[in-house]
Formats: structure tokens, C-alpha cells, sequence
């Protein structure tokens, strides 16, 4: 359902940046502290169970989030006078919530695989002396990489609409009144 709206409904601003904010914690924790965290020790344990409690609130945010987009009025795309840009923004939207997904999928397929469910939140065993022996662990690696990257080109997008074009693109993503 598409409207023409100047702004994001106040939920869906709520959502977004309640997403963007934890997948930013989470790439960084899960890249300095542990991946660089051996399992041997002691408090790794701590931190994969806050990573996998705060991995389920992003897939669980993030299906509500798209659910909420499809039940409620859009802005139109924003628009940057070059069609090619416009297509790549676009796309990368879909490609955000798509590697936001997938990387929650390989998360659990590797908390699966790897038993962390009862060795992290029941205390039966021990951690498996190394992740990477795990395929998900891999996809894990690979979509973390891809979503770090097609933030950095969210960022640099939004900015250049903000800053270059001086189309106020940040207003639509923030609370307030929509026009309608």
C-alpha cells in the first residue's frame, strides 16, 4: 500500500532505528569481542547468550518491522534525480532486511548445530573448541560482512541526500506529524 506521505509512520521510525541501533551493537560485539573471545574462556559464555538473546529481538523486530511496513502507508521512494541511484537505493532496502534475515538464520542453524541452546542458557557442556567447524559459522562470517558493508552505503546514501541534495531525507525517518 503506497501513499503519498512525506514521512514514516512514528512505529515504523521506532522500529527502524531500534534495529539499526542493536545491529550496529552486534556487529561490533560479535566482531571485537567475540570472535576475538576464545572459547575456553569462562565469559564467552556470557556474551553468546547476551548475542543470541539480542539476535532473536533483531529477527523477531525486524519480522514485525516489514509485517508493520506492509500493513501501513509508504512514502514514496526518495528520489535523487539519477535513476540508476534510485534503483540502488531501493534495492538496497530490500538487501538490508534480506542480510538482516539471513544472518539471524545462520545464527541459529550455528546455535543449533553447536548445541549452544543448553550449553549457554542450561549449563549442559562445554563450547565446541572452535566455530568454524560449523558451515552456519561461515555464513555467519560471510553475511555479517555483506550487512556491515551495505550499511556503510545506507549511511553514505542518506548522508549524500541529506547533505548534497538538501532533500531532508532524515525527516521522513524521524518521529513527528505525517502529512497525508
Amino acid at each position: 500500500m503506497t501513499m503519498k506521505n512525506s514521512k514514516y509512520n512514528n512505529i515504523q521510525v521506532a522500529l527502524h532505528w531500534v534495529v539499526a541501533l542493536l545491529v550496529l551493537f552486534m556487529l561490533i560485539m560479535g566482531t571485537f569481542v567475540l570472535a576475538q573471545t576464545p572459547n575456553s574462556d569462562p565469559s564467552k559464555l556470557a556474551g553468546l547468550r547476551g548475542h543470541m538473546v539480542f539476535g532473536s529481538v533483531i529477527l523477531l523486530l525486524s519480522l514485525v518491522r516489514l509485517i508493520w511496513r506492509r500493513m501501513s502507508a509508504q512514502p514514496d521512494h526518495a528520489d535523487t534525480g539519477n535513476a540508476l541511484l534510485d534503483r540502488l537505493g531501493i534495492a538496497a532496502h530490500y538487501g538490508l532486511n534480506l542480510l538482516t534475515l539471513l544472518t539471524a538464520a545462520s545464527g541459529i542453524g550455528l546455535a543449533l548445530q553447536a548445541g549452544l541452546p543448553g550449553i549457554v542458557f542450561g549449563g549442559q557442556g562445554t563450547l565446541p573448541p572452535d566455530f568454524w567447524a560449523y558451515t552456519p559459522r561461515i555464513a555467519h562470517g560471510i553475511l555479517t560482512k555483506l550487512l556491515a558493508a551495505l550499511i556503510v552505503a545506507h549511511v553514505v546514501g542518506a548522508l549524500y541526500h541529506q547533505f548534497i541534495i538538501k532533500d531532508r531525507l532524515f525527516a521522513r525517518i524521524w518521529f513527528g506529524k505525517r502529512d497525508t
